[in-house]
Order: C-alpha cells, then sequence, then structure tokens
C-alpha cells in the first residue's frame, strides 16, 4: 500500500522541506522536536501517512495506546508522516516520523517522488547527536552542505562525513544527486543529560533553520522550556560534586576552543536577523 493521499503538494509558494527522524538521528528528541514546534505552532496539515505495515517492526517502534475519553481507547500506530505549514513568507513540507526498520531504500524512493511534487527550493535535514558539549553553554549545531554550490552559497562546509549512516545520511545524499539544494544541521546534546526532550537543544536547531531558510520561524514558548530545563539539570549536578566537577571542565575545555567573535562576525550576524525580521 502507498501513501494515503490527503490534499495536495504542488504550488506550494517557494517551499521547503525540513526533515527529522526519531531513534539514532535524534538525541533528546531535539531533532524531531523541530517538526513537533513547527507543525503545533502553524497549525501544519497532514498531507499523507506512510502504512506502517511496509517500514517498520513493531517490537522496536512499538504502536502506543492512548485514551481520548474516558472508555474509549485508540492505537497509534508508528508511521512518517507529510505536512504542509503555511508560513507568512513561504510554505514549509514537514517530514517526520521514527527511523525506519525495513525497506529504506523503497522508503527513500517515496519520499524522493514527493519531493518531486514540490520542487523545493531547499531540503534541510536536521539530526542530533550525543556528545560531551555541557549544557551550560550554547548548543554546537554543526551545519554541512550537500554540494560546493550550495555550501558557497550560504557559507557552509560541504559534508566530509565517513561512517555508519542513519536515514538522514541516506535522504542527504539522495536529495544531493537528485539536484535539489541540501543542508544537514546536527545538535550536539550532552551526553550526561539523554533523557528527552532537550527543549535547548531544539531550539539552538530552530535558530539554525531559521539562518539556512532566512525566513523567520516562531519561538513559542521554546525559549521558557530550555531556560526551566537548564536550571533543573544545574539543580540536580548541584547534590553530586564529582558530576559537578566533571562538567566544570568540559565547560573550561567548550570555553578555551570557543574563539572570541570578531567586530565583523557580529555586524554580519545582526545584519542577517534584521534582514529577516525585517522582511514584508
Amino acid at each position: 500500500m502507498g501513501p494515503m493521499a490527503r490534499g495536495g503538494l504542488k504550488e506550494l509558494r517557494n517551499p521547503a522541506v525540513v526533515a527529522a527522524f526519531g531513534g539514532w538521528n535524534d538525541a533528546g528528541d531535539a531533532a524531531s522536536g523541530v517538526i513537533d514546534h513547527l507543525a503545533d505552532h502553524y497549525e501544519a496539515r497532514l498531507e499523507f501517512s506512510f502504512d506502517p505495515e511496509d517500514y517498520y517492526d513493531f517490537q522496536v517502534n512499538r504502536p502506543t495506546a492512548r485514551m481520548v475519553k474516558p472508555g474509549e481507547r485508540i492505537i497509534e500506530w508508528p508511521t512518517t508522516e507529510v505536512l504542509v505549514a503555511n508560513l507568512p513568507e513561504r510554505d514549509l513540507v514537514l517530514i517526520g516520523g521514527p527511523e525506519p526498520n525495513y525497506h529504506w531504500r523503497d522508503y527513500s524512493n517515496r519520499l524522493m517522488s514527493m519531493l518531486r511534487t514540490v520542487r523545493p527550493e531547499i531540503v534541510v535535514l536536521l539530526g542530533a547527536l550525543l556528545t560531551d558539549a555541557p549544557h551550560s553553554r550554547p548548543v554546537p549545531v554543526a551545519a554541512t552542505a550537500g554540494s560546493t554550490a550550495v555550501a558557497e552559497e550560504l557559507g557552509l562546509d560541504v559534508s566530509s562525513y565517513e561512517g555508519p549512516s542513519g536515514i538522514v545520511g541516506v535522504l542527504a545524499n539522495e536529495c544531493t544527486t537528485a539536484g535539489y539544494p541540501t543542508v544537514s544541521l546536527w545538535a550536539s546534546v550532552p551526553h550526561y543529560v539523554a533523557e528527552p526532550p532537550n527543549p535547548k537543544a531544539t531550539l539552538a536547531l530552530l535558530a539554525r533553520l531559521e539562518d539556512v531558510l532566512n525566513t523567520p520561524l516562531e519561538t513559542g514558548d521554546l525559549p521558557e522550556s530550555a531556560a526551566t530545563w537548564e536550571a533543573q539539570v544545574n539543580d540536580l549536578i548541584a547534590d553530586d560534586p564529582d558530576i559537578a566537577t566533571y562538567i566544570a571542565a568540559l565547560e573550561e575545555r567548550r570555553d578555551e576552543e570557543t574563539p572570541t567573535p570578531s567586530g565583523d562576525s557580529i555586524a554580519a550576524e545582526f545584519e542577517r536577523y534584521l534582514k529577516r525580521r525585517n522582511r514584508p
């Protein structure tokens, strides 16, 4: 069974595709959190979803029982959804769901068929990984382009990663091969607070996504949630001297590695910010 159509993906306004997948690519649910935030905030409409029988192992990605009202329970099956969010400046096609367990090539082919209908101006793939980044510092977000042309246009490096790949890496390669401008954004999530959610990392990805798309994106309650999350982590480590010492060492190393921004770089960033915010 193929995707179940629910609407149209043609004639979208300056369309951009943003995708994230739960599981291996999504430490702290930070990347999928961006999709959830955008879908909720902009009241995205569901265009279609994949038949979960084709792509998911239900012993790995289990269906979830949920009570909709007293005495009435539904089962939600893991699946990949494609939604459309209508922003004032453009339309976003949002792809979200767990990383598939089966038939990756067929799964990728179906998503690429959808992209041929959308004809996106850019595809942005989101991920998050566990690292030794301290929770108390700005979240590092690595941004790479799929091609030299995109890298030069956006001031990014071309991806040079070699090693095991998740569905994010597979789709990045497929999109670049198909000729779509493609960018991958990966947030670093502290390994010592890996339990999701991580709103601070989600907020960092959202900010970087805004920059790549050159489109204002509303943050909603993410800044408040991020501040609360950081305060809760601070409270937890305050009672454990060993962990506090370890994190202090991570902070010191991060501070030494982080260059002080120049006046020119600050001015350029501020100019980009004003350009996004003042766009009619």
